[in-house]
């Protein structure tokens, strides 16, 4: 890679990558910004397209795409109208640019732009990923980290986001019941981020014993292990008398749960959820699993839940996920569970593959 001026991971095809070299990003727009990429996380996504080529739409095999999307980095070069940002600033990445100029954009709802142009997602046109050594983004997507915040950690900002969204999805208040589905990443972000929305008991559930217990020592929050040879009704009584949050006096499936954010995208956690929540409740749908899956649409229609889908981040997400990482209110520290070097990349998406660690990273190309 010595002679190489931008190398980059670019997947063509299932466990078929390669390191090869791109040309440096040119700075054509003058608010655009030059990042020199220190570290790319790896998330489920990456995984998907590792072992089956994409996730609805496939890598072109011919071409092949520049993987990651998770990223930080330090700006290397500015465009001649940016004014935010200096050379030298430490950066976290938002890895999608929009339009700007629809219905949804104008409307505030930029993630919902059906011109997004999102790192590493096949098209056309592909829009290559942060997984190079140099990228180059809109100065509004770049965003300052605190001196006290490594660039490592500032990976984190981005699935910080996505929780900062679903929370506010979720309309948490203080004082509510929330329950969360699912302890990956996303599942502990989102329990961080709900408590620092001030919910007053917030519940983490999963099937993985290890995924509980850093939970409780991370958070300090509430755990519950579901059984998946249950049915999703008995998982969701058994929970509700566990914490004592049954509805006494009713007949009617679901207790004293103000919120459910599902994080897991299992059909048996989505089905549990809808059992859990009170008539009135709240639930959003932010894990991502089959295309297709049978819930209880009688429970969800009989107790007029507010029923949401989640998609990635808006507006005014990043910035408030930057806020809770500089300011030490979401310690993401203890997720990052490993580094990988460059070249090993694949590595990196193999180990996730196998749910070693919470936050596995990949450094970026060394000097």
């Amino acid at each position: 890679m010595d002679t190489m001026q931008n190398p980059s991971i670019v997947l063509y095809n299932t466990h078929n990558a390669k390191i090869e070299d791109k040309p440096i990003p040119s700075l054509t727009n003058p608010n655009d910004v030059l990042i020199r990429i220190a570290y790319i996380g790896v998330c489920g996504s990456d995984v998907h397209f590792w072992h089956h080529g994409g996730i609805g739409k496939s890598v072109n095999p011919n071409t092949g795409i520049v993987m990651g999307h998770e990223a930080s980095g330090t700006v290397h070069s500015v465009g001649s109208a940016v004014t935010r940002l200096q050379p030298g600033a430490r950066v976290a990445i938002e890895p999608g640019t929009p339009c700007r100029l629809c219905s949804a954009c104008k409307a505030g709802t930029y993630h919902l732009c059906r011109q997004m142009r999102f790192a590493a997602a096949p098209g056309p046109p592909d829009t290559q990923g942060c997984l190079s050594k140099y990228y180059v983004v809109p100065e509004d997507m770049a965003y300052e980290i605190g001196d006290g915040v490594g660039l490592d950690e500032a990976v984190c900002v981005e699935p910080t986001a996505v929780a900062v969204h679903a929370v506010r999805l979720g309309d948490v208040r203080p004082g509510e019941t929330v329950v969360v589905m699912g302890s990956g990443t996303i599942g502990l972000l989102v329990a961080a981020v709900t408590l620092q929305f001030g919910a007053h008991r917030v519940i983490l559930v999963d099937i993985l014993a290890s995924k509980l217990e850093f939970a409780r020592s991370w958070l300090g929050v509430e755990t519950f292990l579901a059984d998946p040879t249950l049915s999703p009704e008995d998982d969701a009584a058994r929970l509700l008398k566990h914490f004592s949050l049954e509805e006494s006096g009713i007949d009617t499936t679901g207790g004293l749960v103000d919120t459910l954010l599902e994080c897991s995208g299992a059909a048996s956690s989505i089905n549990m959820g809808v059992h859990l929540l009170r008539p009135g409740g709240k639930y959003v749908q932010t894990g991502v699993g089959k295309a297709k899956i049978e819930f209880p649409i009688v429970a969800v229609s009989n107790k007029e839940l507010m029923f949401r889908g989640c998609f990635r981040y808006g507006a005014g997400d990043y910035d408030l996920a930057v806020k809770l990482v500089n300011e030490g209110r979401v310690k993401v520290k203890a997720l990052l569970s490993s580094v990988t070097r460059f070249e090993d990349a694949t590595e990196a998406w193999e180990k996730t593959s196998r749910g070693e660690g919470i936050k596995n990273l990949i450094e970026g190309v060394r000097e």
